[in-house]
């Protein structure tokens, strides 16, 4: 319980235990709530201190102090972006334990009824290539994303025939419909058609769009008992939110490529979901247990991460070579061949990692490239800011793709 000193104590306070005067009468006993009265009364009988309850936020702060520290442990604590970074979250936590929401508990932290899940391959003989070949040999990426490319590719390419083309997919006509009035855009007037999308966002932006709602569609058939998908996806569009908000931040240009990059980080880890399902849970039970980032406890279980099957995956998909450059090197942006690019979605990622914690997350922030953030050439202050920017946007954003 705090003490606070007469020149600290506030009307409001409660009495943890008695205030007594030196010959033992009571003035305040405990529970006893301080009113402005209390104060001259005390500091007039020489009372120097009183023992208080602590206030509902200050012990909320202290809770979420300890709480965000764990998730932090894979982060150099004399960084100063993370120190701003563990700063908001622990803000975030504290705000939402006032509003009422409790910790999870440790048992949530556990994976459960796996034990029925069969993975494709033995451990002996998996890799990524092998993952990937029997993937792709069972099922296709929608045939509409490379339509659209193949139209936008002639010399001869027209807005109607795009629009044509997406709108023969009601699924991905929808979702397009909902991004381009959502946040992202901040648009004055409402977009109805996809006409009207591809005249405001231009065709190389909603075909980047179409591919990402594309790759969204074909991940199907996670089981339930192994990822929350809903969180699984409010992390990955969360990460594409990040890496827009920095991409503009900076300058950068055709910004819906790193949105989708961020979007689709962890595509590879959705392959090993779907074909190691087993072995993906005890990957998820080691980075738990053991309080490590799930990279480390996927090159722990399957000797490779998945970003070596995302880098397969998307060479058989034929995405542009450019966006999957900064998938396949989120967690390595120093080794992409645009370094500065590959950093937005690393930063991204270890931010959509740090506001997760806020809402439930279970997994320790990844580990953060302090090269890749010099990149960037942002201040550690701008953290705030840009996690600012991405609490107004995030709400809608994610409901767009509902």
């Amino acid at each position: 319980m705090p003490t606070l000193r007469i020149d600290e104590l506030q009307p409001g306070n409660v009495a943890a235990s008695d205030v007594t005067t030196p010959d033992g009468r009571v003035l305040l006993a405990t529970g006893g709530t301080v009113e402005p009265w209390h104060i001259p009364l005390f500091r007039g009988l020489g009372i120097a201190a009183v023992t208080v309850e602590p206030l509902q936020g200050q012990a909320h702060l202290q809770m979420a102090a300890e709480y965000v520290l764990e998730f932090f442990a894979f982060v150099n604590p004399d960084s100063m972006p993370m120190v701003q970074l563990y700063r908001y979250c622990v803000e975030m936590v504290a705000h939402r334990l006032d509003e009422g929401w409790s910790l999870p508990p440790l048992a949530e932290r556990r994976a459960q009824n796996v034990e029925k899940l069969a993975d494709v391959f033995p451990m002996e003989i998996v890799s990524p290539n092998r993952i990937v070949v029997h993937e792709t040999e069972l099922a296709s990426f929608p045939d509409v994303y490379f339509k659209i490319r193949e139209e936008m590719a002639s010399p001869t390419a027209s807005v109607n025939r795009i629009a044509q083309l997406v709108s023969r997919d009601l699924s991905l006509t929808a979702k397009l419909l909902k991004l381009s009035n959502s946040p992202l855009y901040a648009l004055s007037e409402p977009v109805e058609s996809i006409q009207r999308a591809i005249d405001i966002i231009g065709m190389d932006e909603l075909s980047t769009l179409a591919l990402g709602v594309s790759a969204i569609n074909y991940f199907q058939g996670i089981p339930p008992e192994l990822m929350d998908m809903m969180s699984f996806w409010q992390h990955s569009i969360s990460c594409g939110l990040f890496a827009k908000i920095l991409a503009q931040t900076l300058g950068e240009a055709h910004t819906e490529r790193f949105f989708i990059a961020g979007l689709l980080h962890d595509a590879g880890r959705l392959i090993l979901f779907k074909k190691m399902p087993y072995a993906s849970s005890e990957a998820l039970l080691y980075a738990r247990e053991n309080q490590v980032p799930i990279v480390e406890a996927e090159q722990s279980v399957f000797n490779f991460i998945h970003t070596a099957v995302s880098e397969q995956l998307l060479r058989t998909w034929q995405f542009p070579a450019q966006l999957s450059e900064l998938i396949n090197h989120h967690h390595a942006p120093m080794a992409a061949p645009e370094p500065r690019q590959a950093a937005i979605i690393h930063v991204a990622d270890i931010l959509s990692s740090a506001v997760g914690i806020a809402t439930g997350g279970m997994y320790v922030i990844p580990p953060f490239d302090e090269n890749a953030w010099n990149l960037l050439d942002l201040p550690p202050e701008a953290i705030g800011n840009i996690c600012h920017a991405y609490t107004v946007q995030a709400d809608e954003t994610i409901q767009a793709f509902s």
